[in-house]
């Protein structure tokens, strides 16, 4: 008892008294195998009293629970029933209700039995496809496959398993070569000299092909280690309080951190694991291996050396191991055997340097459309939560609009379409660039009263026309700047129907630094991400479930299916508070005209008309899940699916004619760098297609000849 209150003390401290992003850093211990079941049983007792006792809602621990966290790890186990028997599930739902007082005793016996069990199933199924597709199928059976995993029961015997892989694999050969007999009638079209095969050919080639592709699946599977399962358990027992929170392994939690920086010490290439090998698909521009010049896309790391060390073989390693030898502190110099496409063989010495993933953040240029708009994409809410002072997407926002004011605009558009959230704080700067001061989010703790984030800077950066655009996949941060420039009528929100609707906030706790004495042994924990607060609108209302309902509704690709926090298992409830005290900006006063205006346009727009019809078509082939086997059946759905795809294919294929110029500053910037030249001019080429930037752009338009500005405050 005296160490889990320790314990648990810790825990709450490091809570409630640091910062919601930052992180002690401490030193990494390494341990040995024989320490793994009492780290285990350490991160079991210190995770669950922890989110008991500092979770925004905790849960109860009760019959209720254990059957959640039972749900929850099985599909962890096997989600789509290819492993595991009906007897397997029989045997662990003795424990179905048992987990909450597994909690209070430590007790982890369902957890080893359930490694144990899936291990067993995995090696034997592993012995199972290849003999399956080693012939080819018999596509004269008039059989058909469910596709969705929660319509199939778990097979009650061996033989029922394989036949159910029997058919899976058939599928998969079926639609591959359907896909290769279809590029070659292609092919066909624009020559004569293409080789043609038939389809007895070219389906032994795709069993071929899948036959690679299940060796490297099982090879990832067997590199599973119980840690990767112990961690999966924690997460399934942690997702019961709620979807957001979750406990994350030291190297999860530093791919986190790169994440929201932007930014890694390391080489700069992105690596892939292939049939065992460590494959090059990227070298990330400017970044060391870029400078250095040697190391291509398209070659396989085989060896890794610390500088003059001894080389470490890291074929058949784990991708994760092997990113864990490549990457290293800025200066350092890794020296990378490496085969190259040709079959040589060369080393590639390569002095480590900050890696600036660029794609991920903020961006502008100025759009033409009769009127100047400054546009402003935003890929997510980043900051350097490692590094006090580092680069934050406020700042990088805030700069970018000093740039687009200097080049004379009529209007500013700020794009967080799938934009995922992150920092708190940085959106709260942001919001506060568009109004002269005042409450932009309120926040609530577990307990006492909601407190008011508020912009306490009293210059407004931008004060002209302002649309955001959002969609289903706006999260949390792009939630809290839509809904506060919404409730003072700042902002026009354009989008989807409603975003994604999560209005959590979560904090990172370093389970290292909750540990003395014997247990620093069991260093690295990792860290819990855990949901201590809700977020409300100013106007009272939650985002939670609900998100931030757009002022103008468009047309889109996935409006039909249902997408956000509401399709979660074990979401926290919508409520609301009291509102804030603001003043509106009165910005909204030609709000109806606006909106009438947009929705003219796009009633009479062919191409929004069509994608809302692709939307329709794309939500009545998800719900369609039982597909034909035999050939014929097959080929012939198909063949209605491809034909009604085709009206649709060239949606966002034409120019919508805006003009699109960068910044001069930014072209000065870019000026020798050949790479970012050149992805500036496809990322134009993008900007010039997108129907939803050129209603936007006309948006501002409307909004100029309305002249909506920050000019008449009201109550």
């Amino acid at each position: 008892m005296r160490r889990k209150l320790s314990l648990v003390a810790g825990l709450l401290a490091i809570l409630f008294l640091g910062s919601s992003y930052t992180l002690v850093p401490t030193s990494s211990l390494s341990y040995s195998p024989d320490v793994d079941a009492g780290k285990n049983e350490l991160l079991f007792d210190m995770i669950m009293d922890g989110m008991q006792r500092a979770h925004y809602s905790p849960a109860i621990f009760n019959d209720d629970f254990s059957r959640s966290t039972f749900s929850i790890f099985l599909k962890t186990l096997d989600r789509n029933k290819r492993f595991l028997l009906a007897e397997d599930i029989e045997e662990l739902k003795k424990h179905e209700t048992t987990l909450d007082d597994a909690i209070r005793s430590r007790d982890l016996t369902f957890f080893y039995k359930a490694s144990s069990v899936i291990a067993l199933r995995i090696e034997e199924v592993s012995q199972i496809y290849p003999d399956l597709l080693n012939r080819p199928f018999n596509y004269s059976i008039d059989e058909t496959i469910e596709l969705d995993f929660e319509k199939r029961d778990y097979p009650i015997t061996k033989k029922e398993r394989k036949d159910s892989w029997r058919k899976s694999l058939k599928y998969q050969t079926l639609s591959n070569t359907n896909k290769k007999l279809k590029a070659q009638e292609k092919a066909k079209e624009k020559s004569d000299t293409v080789a043609i095969k038939t389809f007895a050919e070219l389906e032994i080639d795709a069993r071929t092909k899948l036959i690679k592709t299940y060796n490297s699946y099982f090879k990832r599977l067997a590199k599973i280690k119980e840690s990767d399962r112990f961690s999966a358990y924690m997460n399934s027992l942690i997702g019961v309080f709620d979807p957001h929170s979750g406990y994350f392994p030291p190297k999860d939690k530093e791919n986190f951190d790169i994440y929201m920086s932007g930014q890694l010490e390391g080489i700069g290439a992105q690596l892939q694991e292939n049939d065992g090998r460590i494959k090059v698909t990227r070298i990330v521009p400017g970044s060391a291996s870029w400078k250095q010049g040697d190391l291509k896309a398209g070659d396989f790391i085989t060896a890794v050396a610390q500088g003059s060390e001894e080389s470490v073989d890291i074929t058949d390693m784990r991708l994760d191991d092997a990113v864990k030898l490549i990457r290293g502190k800025k200066g350092t110099e890794v020296r990378l055997t490496v085969l190259k496409v040709d079959g040589s063989e060369i080393l590639i010495p390569i002095i480590r340097d900050v890696v600036i993933l660029e794609e991920t953040y903020a961006k502008s240029v100025i759009l033409e459309n009769n009127k100047r708009t400054g546009y402003i994409k935003l890929p997510k809410f980043y900051m350097d939560m490692n590094k006090q002072g580092g680069r934050s997407c406020a700042a990088d926002v805030k700069l970018e609009i000093e740039k687009l004011k200097a080049e004379g605009i009529d209007g500013l558009i700020l794009d967080l379409r799938n934009n995922g959230g992150g920092s708190l704080g940085d959106a709260v700067k942001m919001a506060g660039f568009f109004i002269k001061e005042g409450p932009i989010v309120q926040v609530k703790g577990r307990m006492g009263a909601p407190y008011v984030m508020k912009d306490n800077d009293p210059e407004i950066y931008y004060d002209g026309p302002l649309v955001i655009m959002v969609n289903s996949f706006s999260v949390s941060a792009s939630e809290i700047v839509a809904a506060a420039l919404q409730d003072y009528e700042r902002a026009i929100i354009l989008g989807s129907k409603v975003t994604y609707g999560k209005g959590t906030v979560q904090r990172f706790i370093n389970l290292d630094n909750a540990v003395t004495g014997d247990q620093i042994r069991y260093r690295p924990l990792g860290a819990i991400k855990m949901t201590t607060q809700k977020f409300y609108r100013i106007n009272g209302g939650a985002t939670q479930l609900k998100g931030v309902a757009s002022n103008i509704e468009m047309p889109y690709k996935y409006a039909y299916i249902d997408i956000g926090e509401k399709e979660l298992d074990h979401y926290l409830i919508w409520d609301e508070i009291k509102p804030a005290d603001y003043t509106k900006t009165g910005m909204y006063k030609n709000l109806k005209f606006i909106q009438e205006e947009s929705a003219k346009r796009m009633a009479n727009s062919n191409k929004f008309q069509l994608i809302d019809g692709n939307a329709k078509r794309l939500k009545a082939n998800r719900d369609r899940t039982l597909m034909p086997l035999k050939k014929e059946a097959y080929q012939a759905d198909i063949n209605v699916i491809a034909d009604a795809a085709k009206k649709y294919e060239n949606i966002h294929k034409d120019s919508t004619g805006l003009k699109v110029f960068s910044i001069k500053i930014d072209l000065e910037a870019m000026a020798t760098d050949t790479a970012k030249i050149e992805r500036t001019k496809e990322w134009h080429g993008n900007l010039v297609k997108d129907l939803y930037l050129f209603e936007a752009t006309e948006i501002i338009k409307d909004m100029n000849s309305a002249s909506v500005g920050m000019k008449q405050p009201v109550k």
